[in-house]
């Protein structure tokens, strides 16, 4: 334990964070309170170690450098997840993920660097991509954009072998979840849906059961127990069942690949199989683990960040508890019962703060849905192996392989539409109160302390986390990117507004379920007084669609009601089957709550004109003397006759086309600020004309393109 410390502390430091030493001293702390104080030299030396990988790591060179930002062409293994290129040895990203089968693949596109975290609660392609390698394995440092294939070729030898086996005779959702429980390549059941705007991959989240999609120690135990059973049937003696299930978990992680979960049970796994074969009995848990986190964590340092290798590490942490809490249980329970109870809870207490930072949410469920799904997996999974190894001739099996795939699933889609609790960011103070209440509560179990401390710690550690959110709430104006389109969201105590939701032209990609409700749970936004569709552009009001499926909204607002229009149908169809109220507001009306007030200055509603653009809703926001417009797509004649008045903050109109944002607007309002939602686009917006205009008013532009999402405080 203090080597684990010191080399994660090591990482830390290396990766330039002070309290990485934090870390480490604790490492030594371990030591020194064991009364063996020479060990903390160990913790030192595991410094140096993560230290020294970190850096080795970073200073690997970028094979791809001269190719970025160029059209190119390539050539190489397709995993499912990177193309693996051999001149030059690197591994690329491609997007949008191709719908083909893991082989060898031609794929044309453009290179480029990956993006950040652009919205709260969003995915940061930058960091997760620098995870993905380590000092054996090259780290994906670009990915292929507009990327069109060419040519593939299905991957062939024992792991085609294996994947035709797992689909062989299985319909195409059946088929998707056995490759993600039996392979873990999750790309086929994430284009699954269940109905429409109710994906498969949602349903897994809000059930609580998105681990069995990833592989990790229980597809490790489950198919081990099953090798010790056959070797038990075969007679063979004791030490040699241990010993032949060892020798399968090296031929398992080369077919399955290298990931932190499965990489992390595979070693720990094996060290207690050695233990018994060797006739040493069982291991210390807490050695073990520590050992297999050294292991994992010197070839791929920033493994450290990975959500799934902290997601593993703490959920095994918290089952070492189980049969400390399982005692505490009424004893005429069955002790399986008992036990299946009690590493289901403290997994996710265990993993509680980081799902609920990450993910947004936290599932209600998971308790009764684990227990269920945990029995058909300990069949599916076995049985799955069994199907892979057989190929083709697996039809002979998959009749039933296929009937627990779609019991699995029925159980995903009933405990999927049960409500689940949203969840804002969680900061470094919110961890911090996490690990203090986890260790009143082990303390308790320990005998260290009394039950009224560790409730009473428990109670003060909630309290203090809630109370900032309580006594100052955010009033803010954020302008999130949702790529080339708009919307912004309007905060204030007991005012939540989103105008508009994003959209994606010519793609099936949902920026409101994706990108916008993700970003409204990180901000703690569980409910939405109104929702204002501005105009029927689909970059503008396709995202809503999935934004009223997630969240509470009071009153849906808009314009024109156009009856010929798809989108805007589709928006009005969701409204309708949620129950929210439609309402077509016209200049005049408002809204105020918190000192803060909207006002719709247009439409006016007497006249329509045939373009969309023409009839956009235009708001203003007024929050104690300071004042913004929003005005939609609004062109040049249009927002010259809606009157905005003297503004602080002036978002343009249009993304920036050289039709809006005019001269006679810019000189009516004088802004300080004007803030231009855009994205990557063919348009040419922001238009130069109106970048000149801007300039020549004396107002500073911010772009979402450049600045990501823009989050601006309201007085």
């Amino acid at each position: 334990m203090p080597l684990a410390f010191g080399v994660m502390g090591g990482i830390v430091l290396g990766l330039g964070v002070w309290w990485g030493g934090l870390v480490l001293l604790a490492g030594a702390l371990f030591a020194v309170l064991d009364s063996r104080a020479v060990l903390a030299l160990l913790a030192l030396a595991g410094g140096g170690l993560g230290f020294g990988s970190e850096r080795l790591n970073a200073a690997r060179p970028d094979r791809l450098a001269p190719w970025v930002g160029a059209q190119v062409t390539l050539k190489g293994e397709w995993d499912g997840q990177f193309l693996r290129l051999s001149d030059p040895p690197a591994r690329v990203a491609v997007s949008p993920k191709p719908r083909v089968l893991p082989g060898q693949m031609v794929v044309s596109g453009r290179l480029v660097r990956p993006e950040g975290r652009r919205v709260p609660g969003g995915f940061d392609q930058a960091a997760w991509l620098r995870g993905q390698g380590g000092l054996f394995v090259p780290t994906p440092t670009t990915v292929l954009v507009a990327a069109r294939v060419r040519s593939s070729t299905p991957e062939g030898g024992g792991r085609g072998w294996f994947r035709r086996g797992l689909t062989a005779g299985l319909g195409e959702r059946q088929a998707a979840l056995m490759q993600a429980t039996e392979l873990g390549d999750r790309n086929d059941i994430g284009r699954e849906d269940f109905a429409e705007g109710y994906s498969v991959r949602d349903a897994f989240a809000r059930s609580g059961l998105s681990h069995l999609m990833a592989l990790s120690g229980q597809n490790v135990a489950l198919l081990t127990g099953a090798v010790i059973w056959l070797l038990a049937w075969l007679r063979v003696p004791l030490g040699w069942r241990y010993a032949g299930a060892l020798l399968f978990l090296a031929p398992y992680l080369l077919l399955v690949g290298v990931s932190p979960s499965i990489f992390r049970a595979v070693l720990m796994g094996g060290a207690v199989l050695l233990g018994y074969a060797l006739g040493r009995g069982r291991l210390d848990p807490y050695a073990v683990i520590a050992l297999a986190a050294v292991a994992c964590l010197l070839p791929f340092p920033l493994w450290l960040l990975d959500v799934g290798f902290q997601l593993s590490f703490l959920a095994v942490l918290g089952l070492t508890l189980s049969a400390r809490v399982a005692e505490r249980l009424p004893a005429r329970w069955p002790p399986a019962l008992r036990l299946a109870l009690v590493a289901t809870l403290l997994a996710e207490l265990a993993t509680l703060p980081v799902i609920a930072g990450t993910f947004g949410q936290l599932p209600l469920v998971g308790l009764p849905a684990n227990l269920i799904a945990g029995a058909l997996m300990a069949a599916l999974v076995p049985l799955g192996f069994v199907a892979g190894l057989l190929g083709p001739f697996a039809v002979a099996v998959n009749w039933l392989t296929g009937l627990l795939a779609s019991l699995l699933l029925g159980v995903v889609e009933v405990f999927g539409q049960a409500p689940v609790l949203t969840w804002g960011t969680v900061g470094a103070a919110g961890f911090v109160a996490s690990g203090v209440a986890a260790l009143a509560g082990v303390l308790w179990l320990l005998g260290r302390v009394r039950a009224p401390v560790a409730l009473g710690t428990l109670l003060a550690c909630a309290v203090l986390t809630l109370l900032p959110g309580l006594l100052r709430p955010a009033r803010e104006l954020v302008f999130l990117d949702v790529g080339q389109g708009d919307s912004t969201l309007i905060r204030a105590r007991g005012l939540n507004v989103l105008v508009d939701g994003g959209g994606s032209v010519g793609s099936d990609f949902d920026v409101g379920t994706r990108t916008v409700v993700p970003a409204l749970r990180a901000l703690g936004v569980r409910s939405l007084n109104l929702v204002v569709a501005t105009h029927a552009d689909t970059d503008h009001i396709e995202g809503l669609s999935g934004v009223l499926r997630a969240v509470p909204v009071g009153e849906l607002w808009i314009g024109q009601r156009k009856t010929d229009d798809p989108v805007l149908n589709e928006l009005l169809t969701v409204a309708r089957e949620q129950g929210v109220p439609v309402r077509e507001v016209r200049r005049g009306d408002r809204v105020s709550r918190d000192g803060v007030t909207l006002t719709v200055l247009w439409p006016r509603g007497n006249v329509w004109s045939t373009e969309d653009n023409d009839n956009s809703v235009a708001l203003t926001v007024e929050s104690h003397g300071f004042r913004a417009a929003l005005l939609g797509d609004l062109p040049n004649p249009a927002e010259a006759q809606v009157g905005v008045g003297d503004l602080d903050l002036l978002k343009a109109a249009h993304h920036g086309s050289r039709y809006s944002t005019g001269e006679a607007i810019l000189k009516e309002s004088t802004p300080h600020d004007v803030l231009i939602s855009v994205g990557r686009n063919t348009y040419g917006h922001p238009h130069p004309d109106v970048l000149k205009r801007i300039g020549a008013s004396g107002a500073q532009v911010w772009r979402t393109d450049r600045l990501g999402t823009v989050r601006w405080p309201l007085p």
